[in-house]
């Protein structure tokens, strides 16, 4: 799946690409998504700061890819804590498995999970994000509901992604969810809008936290 946690160019069906979406020749994918100037449009630094991501918290990157936040954030928590790093497709988590024992980092968990479920513990995450990954959910509400099950208490869904517009960076328009629309499935999992970050220049930042029951 183009679940990467990335700037990506989306082509569900298109030939040369696998079910998932994401293009036989792999390798030069992940290149160009990685691109030298990603981090001026991503500010990784500054998204890590938003979240509030601490030492010893357990968080999930959902559509990891081969480790762009993933491998931040582990060593934003530090030892004592974990990242769960999500991607259904196995050629992407192969990649990251590299990058992790390069980098000699010990608390990042590559998960291999389903279209629709991320395969998570329940109740084991202080925060799940899931960056530039949205638009490949075959049905977001029930799958953000599944992601919100894996949080403990207190914790947060995180969601970034494009602007449904036309962009220098990111898939084509057709292949994005607006804010609208990421706000609508989120209500009807069960989630309410706690933050909103507007320091990203091509995408929308949304902290949820899961709606409280009446007693």
């Amino acid at each position: 799946m183009a679940m990467v946690g990335s700037a990506n160019t989306g082509s569900h069906g298109h030939r040369g690409h696998d079910h998932h979406g994401n293009p036989d020749d792999l390798r030069a994918y992940i290149e160009k998504m990685e691109s030298p100037g990603r981090d001026e449009w991503q500010k990784p630094a500054e998204v890590l700061a938003a979240l509030a991501v601490k030492q010893g918290d357990v968080v999930c990157d959902i559509g990891a890819g081969p480790g762009y936040f993933a491998l931040k954030l582990a060593r934003a928590v530090g030892d004592k804590g974990a990242v769960f790093a999500v991607d259904v497709e196995p050629r992407m988590l192969e990649v990251l498995r590299e990058r992790i024992e390069k980098s000699g980092q010990r608390n990042v968990m590559p998960v291999l999970a389903l279209d629709d479920d991320p395969l998570l513990p329940p109740a084991s995450c202080d925060l799940v994000l899931i960056a530039d990954t949205f638009h490949h959910f075959p049905v977001g509400a029930a799958y953000l509901e599944r992601a919100a099950r894996s949080l403990r208490k207190g914790g947060r869904i995180a969601g970034i992604d494009f602007h449904k517009r036309e962009l220098p960076v990111g898939p084509p328009p057709k292949h994005k969810v607006s804010r609208e629309e990421f706000l609508e499935h989120a209500a009807l999992a069960g989630l309410e809008l706690r933050a909103e970050h507007h320091f990203l220049p091509y995408q929308y930042f949304l902290v949820f936290e899961p709606r409280q029951r009446a007693p």
